[in-house]
């Protein structure tokens, strides 16, 4: 069998190779979300900014100081990280206790202001950003040739996913970070000091936004509305896994990303609207999400 529905195999396996690809942005960047949401209760619409600092900090790496790839994998996410701290403490830190509302708006401000920097400085045409050398070419795997690089984006995306939860999940540190959201006053009486974890746990989600922008770098046009582009898809993938739910975000952006590929192939005209449909349908079943926690 070549075809399938009247699709040859080698267009059926590209499609779906890039909907892993997409699905591994979404997983990731859709963590993020889930992180600063479940343990912050912040919605943070900056996300798509930080994913786009994310790249073009890599960008400006290699053009200014040519710092490599594999490098900037490591000084990104810290600087953007450290800026995220910065934004916690200056500004959203005043919030906590208001409307969701209002986290969603100053950081839907935020990211006006970012763009706009951006968007001034380089132009909205973006800039481009080579393959590293290390991870040029493809391999023939028997039934297409697969890129080296976007099955590094995959794996490096699903190994930083499986660490984040892990830690989260299944370490002291974890325990502490989700008690302090909880009982922040009898967790302090331990000697912990919460304000600070706060803080951290919010450069944390920012910086896991800068891994994905310098994943992405080398195969998308690094532009300042490249966040804008894709913020509101994480945030439908983040409703649909369930708000706060870490193994639901990720799990969700592998599926929903390799469904948008199976539509891209047969039904193209439904691509850029079947994760809303998805979304949709899920709200009406299960509110709280496939993995999320009636409250």
């Amino acid at each position: 069998m070549t075809e399938i529905a009247g699709i040859p195999l080698q267009v059926l396996y590209g499609q779906l190779l890039l909907g892993l690809i997409n699905g591994s942005f979404y997983a990731i960047l859709s963590l993020g979300l889930a992180i600063i949401f479940g343990l912050l209760n912040i919605i943070n619409f900056a996300h798509g900014a930080l994913y786009m600092i994310g790249a073009f900090l890599t960008w400006m790496g290699m053009y200014y100081f040519n710092i490599n790839y594999f490098a900037m994998l490591v000084i990104a996410p810290i600087v953007v990280g450290l800026f995220g701290c910065v934004i916690e403490r200056l500004l959203l830190r005043r919030l906590y206790n208001l409307d969701h509302l209002y986290g969603l708006l100053l950081t839907f401000g935020i990211t006006l202001v970012l763009e706009g920097v951006f968007r001034s400085v380089y132009g909205s045409s973006g800039q481009s950003y080579r393959v590293p050398a290390a991870l040029s070419g493809a391999v023939n795997v028997g039934f297409m040739n697969l890129p080296i690089y976007r099955a590094w984006v995959v794996i490096a995306s699903l190994t930083v996913c499986l660490a984040t939860w892990l830690i989260i999940e299944r370490t002291r540190l974890g325990s502490i970070l989700r008690a302090g959201t909880e009982n922040s006053k009898l967790v302090e009486a331990f000697g912990v000091d919460v304000p600070l974890a706060i803080t951290l746990t919010f450069g944390f989600g920012a910086g896991l936004a800068a891994f994905a922008g310098v994943l992405a770098a080398p195969i998308i046009q690094i532009a300042p509305l490249m966040g804008s582009n894709l913020i509101i898809t994480v945030f439908a993938v983040v409703v649909i896994g369930g708000m706060g739910s870490l193994m639901g975000a990720v799990l969700s952006g592998l599926i929903l990303g390799l469904i948008e590929g199976l539509a891209r192939t047969f039904y193209p005209e439904t691509s850029a609207i079947v994760v809303f449909v998805i979304m949709a349908i899920v709200l009406l079943v299960k509110p709280a999400g496939l993995f999320g926690k009636e409250k």
